[in-house]
């Protein structure tokens, strides 16, 4: 398998190349440069198969002449040993049609561990192989950074430094990250926004000399591995709801638009979706595209659910490069008019190609907490504001008649309801509990560099952190 980068002008990559690399030297995402198909035979013959044989059946072609089978299910069986559920993602129903697909039992009790925790692992497989070391540099709205940590910490050959915008995500976001005291962890607290993170690692990415000399590394989405091993959940959710042969539509709250892009990989892949429904809170850039076919950008408001305060979501550049019939020449200079102009039209037939898949549903916070409420009334469970903004806009869905009554719609939830315990209280009344292992997380002592939103000062800041582990 070979990948190429959504903007056109960087060279074609390996699987180990596109790892390590993370962003395309363009600026640009790497892209499959074709789709592994399975056949609705193939896929029901991963009925009833554990969830690490069909995430090695899943991405075996994207990894194939890189890694061979037994490395690759060695790395797969030891990255799901850590999650606090055999299934890895259960599921729950809640109504007649209505299931959550539960992605938060792993270490940091979010769905970014279902990537990452396989992630770090690929990372050590590839850096040994080859006798390298990497600095990995990433921006977090709050669940990607300790998920990032978890499977990165202590490791031998990766440097670890994320960005988080500062004063914007929970309380026990932060400290998942900065109580972790590895000395290849650092921590940074940016002043901004989430997008103000993300421009920040890309504009690190853009000076080829840094990036060369520290050989510059992602772990945000913007890397395929990331969305590789998010496919994998679709498939396993929709097995154990009769796929192929059930209709299915999958509702998932997204800011940067990776979760739902990986779905969206796992229809290219012959998986049925009868559709792809997004759940956006105020920032609501992207259910205001799918409404309007007009791509514009606002100012990032301040939420109960922050990781979905964005902007700018990345992986939607992956999708636009589908739709522009892989001309990576056209989507670069699309973007270019998105961040000049701050908005831009992508063309009313891409639009309605693109409405015949995805749709978007918009909450505010007021309404996130009456689904919360709502949901604990009707069924004990206690779901996260995310959860929350994405059982929402499966309901919209079905009342609004895009869909078949018999469709199942599969509600992705992100994260453990203890990860933002003030919104949850607020809404039902009950606080909810960290697991055991994470009881003291609230008063152990925190790491972290607070630094403003300028580049020179944080080039500064890796020379002098860098330079500091070398002479250790």
């Amino acid at each position: 398998m070979r990948y190429v980068s959504t903007r056109g002008s960087a060279p074609d990559l390996s699987f180990e190349q596109v790892l390590l690399a993370g962003l395309a030297r363009d600026g640009g995402l790497y892209m499959p440069e074709t789709w592994p198909k399975f056949s609705k035979a193939e896929i029901r013959a991963m009925h009833g198969l554990p969830y690490s044989d069909v995430a090695q059946q899943v991405m075996r072609p994207y990894v194939a002449g890189a890694i061979s089978d037994g490395d690759f299910k060695a790395m797969i069986d030891a990255a799901y040993q850590s999650f606090g559920h055999p299934a890895v993602v259960p599921l729950k129903q809640l109504d007649a049609n209505l299931f959550l697909a539960e992605l938060f039992h792993g270490p940091t009790l979010a769905f970014k561990d279902c990537a990452l925790q396989l992630v770090g692992r690929l990372f050590d497989h590839v850096l040994a192989k080859r006798g390298q070391r990497v600095t990995i540099v990433g921006a977090t709205s709050g669940d990607t950074g300790s998920a990032a940590i978890e499977a990165c910490r202590d490791r031998e050959a990766i440097e670890v430094f994320i960005f988080h915008p500062k004063g914007r995500v929970s309380d026990v976001q932060r400290r998942q990250m900065t109580t972790v005291h590895s000395p290849n962890i650092h921590n940074i607290a940016l002043e901004g926004t989430f997008d103000d993170c993300q421009d920040m690692v890309k504009a690190l990415f853009a000076d080829e000399a840094l990036r060369d000399r520290y050989n510059l590394s992602a772990v945000n989405s913007i890397n395929w591995a990331r969305i590789m091993a998010q496919i994998v959940y679709y498939f396993t959710t929709a097995l154990s709801l009769g796929a192929p042969d059930r209709k299915l539509a999958f509702a998932v709250p997204t800011g940067n638009f990776g979760n739902v892009f990986a779905a969206y990989a796992a229809h290219r892949m012959g998986l049925p979706i009868e559709k792809l429904i997004i759940g956006s809170n105020a920032n609501d850039i992207l259910a205001r595209f799918m409404d309007t076919g007009r791509m514009e950008m606002a100012p990032v408001t301040a939420t109960l659910s922050p990781s979905m305060d964005i902007q700018i979501s990345s992986n939607f550049e992956r999708l636009l490069f589908e739709h522009y019939k892989r001309d990576g020449k056209a989507v670069a200079k699309a973007m270019e008019t998105f961040r000049r102009e701050r908005a831009v039209d992508f063309g009313k037939a891409r639009w309605q190609a693109m409405r015949k898949l995805f749709e978007g549903h918009r909450l505010g916070d007021n309404g996130t907490k009456e689904v919360i409420s709502a949901i604990h009334k009707m069924t004990g469970e206690l779901i996260d504001p995310h959860t929350a903004i994405g059982i929402e806009a499966a309901g919209r869905a079905l009342l609004e008649g895009g869909l078949a009554p018999e469709t199942a719609i599969i509600a992705m939830a992100t994260a453990h309801p203890a990860k933002f315990p003030a919104a949850v209280e607020a809404a039902t009344g009950i606080y909810p509990a960290l697991p055991p292992r994470l009881a003291d997380l609230l008063s152990r002592p925190e790491t972290c560099a607070n630094l403003p939103n300028d580049i020179a000062r944080v080039k500064t800041f890796l020379d002098e952190r860098l330079a500091a582990r070398q002479a250790a």
